[in-house]
């Protein structure tokens, strides 16, 4: 019998957050359509605990990173070893995967980006922007989840029209039920049950900048007697935990509870959900956050803005040349104050993603693309 294709999935780095645990859904989702080998080039991989169990994935060890001449001839022999039908590639850092690709195979390489890294959070690298310019044009597809990266992969990439696929996350919707408070985790967590619970979910990098998440609730109207539940782990945890303890607004009142694969019960607990980041593009959180009816606060970066309507423009903070903690704090301070308000924009938060951002729609979209990239 013939075998299922193999595809070889290269990231910069295999870690729990949002490119690497979509990766991991919709490889569970594709269940026997495809083999998979991942491999991660600075080594790390800690979201392979999440991989399905049933699901034939391979883990690869990483040829010792040497600078792009000498990394790409590695993981060109790498990849004559392994013979896979097609070379998935994730974002800046495993470009040294596309170069490989391309001197090897003629068309069956798609390329997602997600977004930058923080040195890119107020202008592109123009060496990168040239090298995805020259080199893009050679794969089958770049996949990109917002209508923003869309736009910058054909206007500052130059990219054909042809190649560019705009694929938006998706979450399975029926899996995040309305907020009820969750009593009883509120009660393991050590949050009060009848305190405003501002949450934040995500791995915890520069880039998502969750400190300005906590300048902003130590700014919240202290008589609201708001709380703060962190979900996520990363560098910037110490420093979070160093803030909220010795700031007397935060003291006692923020409870990290670390990364959770499965976080739809904490969700339920929350308020308001929070997006502080410097820069995003469709965060999987943000659409989490939505199912679970919660209304938000976020910060102008990505699609969030087009993602959340209308209706909630004004809760989205401009991102400026200064900290933008307190306009964070003033919306969260209005909405926290409201619970008709937070209750009619949760509801409508839960119907859009009902509607437009669900997880089938999301994964008969990579099917098409994979399937083409595989018969090109």
């Amino acid at each position: 019998m013939p075998t299922a294709p193999h595809l070889l999935h290269v990231f910069s780095t295999f870690v729990p957050a949002g490119p690497e645990m979509r990766t991991v859904r919709l490889i569970e989702a594709f269940g026997s359509e495809f083999r998979h080998s991942i491999l991660a080039i600075d080594g790390r991989t800690d979201a392979r605990e999440h991989l399905p169990k049933t699901v034939d994935v391979r883990i690869l060890e990483a040829p010792p990173k040497a600078g792009t001449l000498a990394t790409t001839r590695r993981l060109r022999a790498l990849m004559k070893a392994e013979r896979p039908d097609l070379v998935l590639s994730y974002n800046w850092g495993a470009f040294d995967a596309v170069l490989a690709a391309r001197s090897l195979f003629s068309r069956r390489i798609v390329h997602h980006e997600d977004g930058f890294n923080p040195d890119e959070v107020l202008e592109q690298k123009r060496r990168r922007t040239l090298a995805r310019r020259l080199v893009l044009r050679g794969v089958h597809a770049v996949v990109v989840p917002s209508r923003n990266l869309e736009r910058i992969a054909k206007e500052t990439w130059g990219l054909p029209e042809s190649i560019v696929r705009w694929i938006p996350n998706g979450i399975r919707a029926e899996r995040f039920l309305p907020r009820d408070g969750r009593p009883e985790l509120r009660v393991r967590l050590g949050i009060p049950r009848a305190a405003p619970l501002v949450g934040f979910v995500g791995h915890l990098r520069p880039e998502k900048n969750p400190l300005r998440l906590l300048k902003a609730c130590a700014r919240i109207d202290p008589a609201l007697g708001a709380h703060v539940l962190v979900l996520g782990d990363g560098v910037e945890r110490p420093a979070m935990e160093a803030l909220a303890a010795k700031t007397p607004t935060l003291y006692g009142r923020v409870h990290f509870a670390g990364f959770v694969a499965d976080p739809a019960e904490h969700y339920r607990a929350m308020d308001v959900f929070c997006v502080s980041s410097d820069t995003e593009q469709m965060p999987v959180a943000l659409l989490e956050a939505m199912g679970s009816a919660l209304p938000v606060v976020s910060t102008d970066v990505g699609d969030v803005r087009a993602i959340l309507g209308e209706a909630q423009g004004s809760f989205v903070v401009p991102l400026g040349e200064h900290e933008s903690a307190w306009p964070l704090a003033e919306k969260l301070t209005e909405m926290l104050g409201d619970g008709e308000l937070r209750r009619r924009l949760g509801e409508r938060n839960r119907d859009r993603v009902h509607e437009s951002f669900t997880f089938d729609l999301m994964l008969g979209a990579y099917r098409k693309v994979y399937a083409g990239a595989l018969q090109a």
